[in-house]
C-alpha cells in the first residue's frame, strides 16, 4: 500500500502545480506588458499616461492577488453533524430514520432551499447539511458558501469571501487593457504605415496592441455578465439550476432590487465599492429572499406569490442575516421565534422535503 499512496501523494502534488499555470500565464503577460508600455511605449509618451498606466496596473495587480490568496470561505460549524449523527446517518437505513437525523441536525438552521427531489441539501464528503447557496467544489474537494465557479486564471474558487475581488479584477484588467490600447492605437497605425523607425521597439509595439485589443475583448462579455449576475443577485450555478425552494423553484427568489442586490456583494460603504477590501453583507451562510420579504424596487412578484396562503407564508417565514450584519432586511422578528410559529403551524403535518439526498 506504501508506494501507490506515495504515487497518489506525487501525483496530487503535480496536480496542485498544473493548477498555477494559467496563473503564471496570467502573471507572465503582465510582466511582459509592464516591460513593454514603460520602457518601449512611454518614452515616447506623456508623464501624465505613465501616471495613469500605474494607477490601473496597480489596482489590476491588488485585486488579482486578492482573488488568488484568499481562502473561500466554509460552512461554520453548526452547519456539521454531530459524532453522534454521523454515525447514525451510517448506522441507519435510508428511509425515517435518517429522515429523523437529518430533522434534528436541521431544525434550527436557517436553511430554504432543497434538491431537486425536494430533499434537505446534505454533502456526503463534507458530512454536513449544506447552507443556502453553498455547493461542493469538485477541485477544492470542500464545500464553499455562495459558490459560484472554480476559476482556473486565479486557481481558487469564486465565492463569497472573493466574489468582490473577481468581478474587480475583472473591471482593471479590462480598463487596463483598453488604456493599453488606446495609447498605443496611433503608434500601431504608424507601424503598419510605416512611420516607426526599425527598433526593437516597433515589435513590442505591435504585439502590445493585439495582446491588449484581444483580451479586452474577451474580458468585456466576462464582465458585462457578471456585472448582470449582481444586478440580479445570482451566481453563475444558479444560472444553470435554479434554486429549489420548500414550495417550488424560483431563479429570482435571492434577487432584491438591483439597489440592494449591489449592496449584497459590495456592501453599504460606497467608500470602499471600487477598492479590492472585503465589504459584502452578511455572514455567506444566509441571505434574505424576495419570496416573502418583497422588495418596492421589483416591477412585479414572481410568479405565484399572489396565492400563496397565510399558512404557507408561516410554513416558509422571512429569513433575515445576522443580526448584527443584516442591513437589508426591516423585519426585527427573530429567526427563534419565527420557528416556533412554524414549528406550531406543522403539528400533525409530515415533512417529506426532509429526506436526505446526497449531493456532491
Amino acid at each position: 500500500r506504501a508506494p501507490s499512496c506515495g504515487w497518489g501523494g506525487v501525483r496530487r502534488r503535480c496536480q496542485r502545480l498544473l493548477y498555477w499555470v494559467p496563473v503564471l500565464f496570467i502573471s507572465s503577460i503582465l510582466c511582459w506588458s509592464y516591460y513593454a508600455y514603460v520602457t518601449q511605449l512611454c518614452l515616447r509618451e506623456c508623464l501624465v499616461c505613465l501616471v495613469a498606466y500605474h494607477i490601473f496596473f496597480m489596482l489590476f495587480v491588488w485585486s488579482y492577488w486578492k482573488t488568488i490568496f484568499t481562502l473561500p470561505m466554509n460552512p461554520s460549524k453548526e452547519f456539521h453533524l454531530s459524532y453522534s449523527d454521523k454515525e447514525s446517518l451510517e448506522r441507519e437505513p435510508r428511509g425515517e430514520s435518517q429522515q429523523e437525523v437529518l430533522r434534528r441536525a436541521a431544525k434550527d438552521l436557517p436553511i430554504y432551499t432543497r434538491t431537486m427531489s425536494g430533499a434537505i441539501r446534505y454533502c456526503d464528503r463534507c458530512h454536513l447539511v449544506k447552507p443556502d447557496r453553498c455547493h461542493h467544489c469538485s477541485v477544492c474537494d470542500k464545500c464553499i458558501l455562495k459558490m459560484d465557479h472554480h476559476c482556473p486564471w486565479v486557481n481558487n474558487c469564486v465565492g463569497f469571501s472573493n466574489y468582490k475581488f473577481f468581478l474587480l479584477f475583472l473591471a482593471y484588467s479590462l480598463l487596463y487593457c483598453l488604456f493599453i490600447a488606446a495609447t498605443d492605437l496611433q503608434y500601431f497605425i504608424k507601424f503598419w504605415t510605416n512611420g516607426l523607425p526599425d527598433t526593437q521597439a516597433k515589435f513590442h509595439i505591435m504585439f502590445l496592441f493585439f495582446a491588449a485589443a484581444m483580451f479586452s475583448v474577451s474580458l468585456s462579455s466576462l464582465f458585462g455578465y457578471h456585472c448582470w449576475l449582481v444586478s440580479k443577485n445570482k451566481s453563475t450555478l444558479e444560472v444553470f439550476r435554479a434554486p429549489i425552494f420548500r414550495h417550488r423553484t424560483d431563479k429570482n427568489g435571492f434577487s432584491l432590487g438591483f439597489s440592494k442586490n449591489l449592496r449584497q456583494v459590495f456592501g453599504d460603504e460606497k467608500k470602499y465599492w471600487l477598492l479590492p477590501v472585503f465589504s459584502s453583507l452578511g455572514d455567506g451562510c444566509s441571505f434574505p429572499t424576495c419570496l416573502v420579504n418583497q422588495d418596492p424596487e421589483q416591477a412585479s412578484t414572481p410568479g405565484g406569490l399572489n396565492s400563496t396562503s397565510k399558512n404557507e407564508s408561516l410554513l416558509f417565514p422571512a429569513k433575515p442575516l445576522r443580526d448584527s450584519q443584516s442591513h437589508l432586511l426591516t423585519d426585527t422578528q427573530s429567526w427563534s421565534d419565527i420557528s416556533a410559529k412554524a414549528e406550531k403551524g406543522k403539528i400533525g403535518m409530515s415533512n417529506p422535503a426532509l429526506t436526505m439526498e446526497n449531493e456532491t
